[in-house]
Formats: structure tokens, sequence, C-alpha cells
């Protein structure tokens, strides 16, 4: 959630509403408004989309390499790039179109992220990708936009999204550094292991209330799983499953 080389949306301010509210000139109400937006969390599958990145800078690479971690299919459009993105175009990683936007590089595409400081480009993709009715994320400028991007801490299998609606990506930075903190490597290990016993409850336990009971005794169990696995007792852990499953099984 970079903010350094973007527009912020305060430039918008006094210039002509580019927004959904189309108040004329901005007044920058749409930005009070996220505060009180019911954002609908998702956690998107993008292996082998198409997602498009516009803009060749540190901003830029961020949000491809967050792609990449996802196994999109990233296309970057930018006259110029970085060193890091021009690497990953030789080596493969991404597609680089190396010349300015066009409204013909969103046709069968999934995602877009616009990380320009050209507010001309910002609204043209932003608009763009509204008629199409696809995502759209232009970097710190909530008005356009119709998603945005939680920081994340990830450890493995775990995924934790943290989001202030916008308000404060300086905030949500403080928040992944102090879960990441908490929530770390030992939650994820006991993600794994609670996975690779997900095949025999699927098998062996008929409801899904069943399968749920099955699991919690054992997330929430007494010893904690988690407090084991920071202890490096791992066998531990099996054992409580083995346990629940015995347990579970003859119920």
């Amino acid at each position: 959630m970079s903010t350094i080389e973007d527009v912020p949306a305060q430039a918008y301010a006094g210039k002509e509403c580019v927004c959904q509210l189309r108040r004329g000139t901005c007044d920058q109400s749409c930005v009070q408004g996220m505060l009180d937006t019911p954002f609908y969390i998702a956690c998107l599958r993008l292996t082998g989309r198409r997602c498009v990145v516009v803009g060749g800078g540190d901003v830029g690479l961020e949000k491809v390499e967050g792609l990449l971690a996802c196994d999109a299919d990233v296309t970057l459009i930018a006259p110029d790039a970085i060193t890091p993105l021009r690497e990953l175009a030789q080596e493969g990683s991404i597609a680089w179109e190396q010349r300015p936007y066009t409204t013909g590089d969103l046709e069968a595409t999934f995602m877009v992220i616009a990380a320009t400081s050209d507010t001309g480009v910002n609204i043209r993709v932003f608009e763009d990708a509204e008629r199409r009715a696809m995502l759209v994320n232009v970097v710190d400028v909530p008005p356009l936009c119709n998603f945005i991007l939680p920081a994340i801490v990830r450890q493995g299998p775990l995924a934790i999204a943290i989001s202030t609606a916008g308000a404060s990506p300086a905030l949500a930075k403080r928040l992944k550094r102090e879960i990441g903190e908490v929530y770390g490597e030992p939650y994820a290990r006991l993600a794994i292991i609670l996975n690779d016993a997900r095949g025999w409850a699927k098998a062996t336990l008929p409801t899904y209330q069943d399968r749920k009971e099955f699991f919690e005794s054992i997330v929430n169990g007494d010893p904690d799983p988690a407090q084991l696995l920071r202890d490096g007792d791992e066998a531990a852990v099996r054992d409580l499953v083995a346990a629940a499953q015995r347990t579970h099984a003859a119920a």
C-alpha cells in the first residue's frame, strides 16, 4: 500500500469530479465516504488470469510482485521501467508492453492496477475498466478504485488481511508488523497439519457439522496446538490430531 510516488486523492480536490458521485467539481466527499463503505472482503484466485499493471516505477514493481506471488499472468504497460521490472520481463516472468497505456490493453483482462503519477492516465484506466465492469485499483486514489488492496501478513498458506478502508496505509503497515509478530510460522505450520487431516475428515465424517466439531476440537483443544508448535513439538500436535480422529470416528 505504497503512497510515495503516486498522486494522492487530495490532488483531485477542486478539479473535475471523476468518481461515481459526479459532483462536477471534486469536493473530496467520496474520500470521506470511504470510512463508511462496507467492503466485501474476498480472496481472489488469480492463477493464470491476465492482470495488467500500468506504471513502471517502484510502486508498479510492488504490485507486480504481489500478483506474481499469486501466480497471475502479469502484463506491465509502461514506456520505461526500473531495473527489477526489466529483469522480470527479460526472464519471462512478466510480459512488458514498452509503450503508453491504451484502452485496448484491458481486453480479456481480469484486473488492472494503475501505479502512475499521471492523473490523466489514472482516470482513463479507471473509466475504461468501469465500462468493462472489471476490477480496477488506482494506487492511493480511493475515488478511482472499485476495490482496495489490504496489507497482507503471509506465512506459508496463512494470509491475514488488514484494511483501514483506505484511511491510513501507515496504520495498516503497523498492524501488519504487529500481527506478523504474533501470528507467524507456528500458525502456518498448524494450517498445514490441519490440511493434512482434511482428506480423512471428508472421507470419515458424514456431515459438515461433524467435520467442524472435529477441527475445532483440535484448534481450541488443551494443550494449545499453536503453543506446542512454538515450543517445537510438532509430534505432540500430530498426536492431538490422531486422538481427535479416534474420538470422532468412534462417535
